[in-house]
């Protein structure tokens, strides 16, 4: 999830696509005391550009442990990507389709240099041209020293098919054990309400090819989205239909978040 605000303490980029109201630290823990979430993991929003500050402050004020995935430049100087370790972060995330986004040439680079740390890639595809990003960079992927994260489950479309491209490449690259994937943001996938029902063929598929390679995550707050708005309760409890079994959502919830991020 993100964090935002004040803007006065925590400037916006100049680059961002969009403007965001507050979302700050003491709305998500009294969120996350409701839901029962004792541990979380912060995520650099495009509209901080790489200024991390905002996420990299509000692990002190979570009450709880927590994780930060930064954005970042190639060119960070070793001392800070050390510094940010001790802080909390455990990865560096890329956009496609963002504004402002960190240029995708620097990947390889600074996936060299974070291997040491045992930090992983993210990766946040959104694309509304009808390619598929994730089948055009997979070589890409595969070659980088690090594991890599795919945010909400590629940004699939769910009417392409269990064919289409993207997903297939996501699910060749899960099989390698080097790739995670999210199973989140189906609201602004689905043609559905909650638990937006089109969508449990591609969980079932990603459950079947690699259980212990999947998260789940809110993306609370949920911004810059023009559809029917869900309660983050409803993306909780979505999980009862997407992933039936128990031990498998115990083992998404709470083992694979432990593995990936270190907790």
């Amino acid at each position: 999830m993100h964090v935002y605000g004040p803007v006065g303490s925590y400037p916006v980029a100049s680059t961002r696509a969009f403007d965001v109201p507050d979302a700050l630290p003491a709305t998500l823990r009294h969120l996350h005391d409701a839901l029962g979430v004792d541990r979380l993991v912060l995520v650099q929003p495009s509209g901080y550009g790489t200024d991390n500050r905002r996420h990299l402050d509000a692990i002190a004020d979570m009450g709880r442990p927590a994780r930060v995935i930064a954005a970042l430049r190639a060119d960070v100087a070793d001392i800070e990507l050390d510094r940010m370790h001790e802080a909390g972060v455990r990865g560096v995330r890329y956009n496609i389709g963002h504004a402002g986004a960190v240029p995708l040439s620097e990947m390889p680079v600074l996936a060299a240099r974070i291997a040491r740390l045992g930090w992983h890639v993210q990766l946040h595809v959104m694309d509304d041209q009808g390619r598929a990003p994730l089948a055009e960079i997979e070589s890409t992927l595969r070659e980088l020293p690090t594991d890599v994260v795919i945010d909400h489950m590629g940004s699939l479309r769910p009417g392409d098919g269990l064919g289409q491209a993207g997903f297939q490449a996501l699910l060749r690259l899960v099989n390698t054990g080097r790739c995670w994937v999210k199973l989140s943001c189906g609201y602004r996938m689905s043609a559905l309400s909650p638990p937006y029902e089109d969508m449990v063929a591609y969980v079932q598929a990603l459950l079947a090819a690699r259980s212990d390679r999947l998260v789940w995550a809110s993306d609370w707050p949920h911004v810059s989205f023009k559809g029917s708005m869900p309660n983050t309760t409803d993306l909780l409890d979505q999980m009862l239909t997407w992933v039936p079994d128990e031990r498998q959502r115990e083992q998404i919830f709470v083992r694979n978040p432990e593995t990936l991020y270190g907790f």
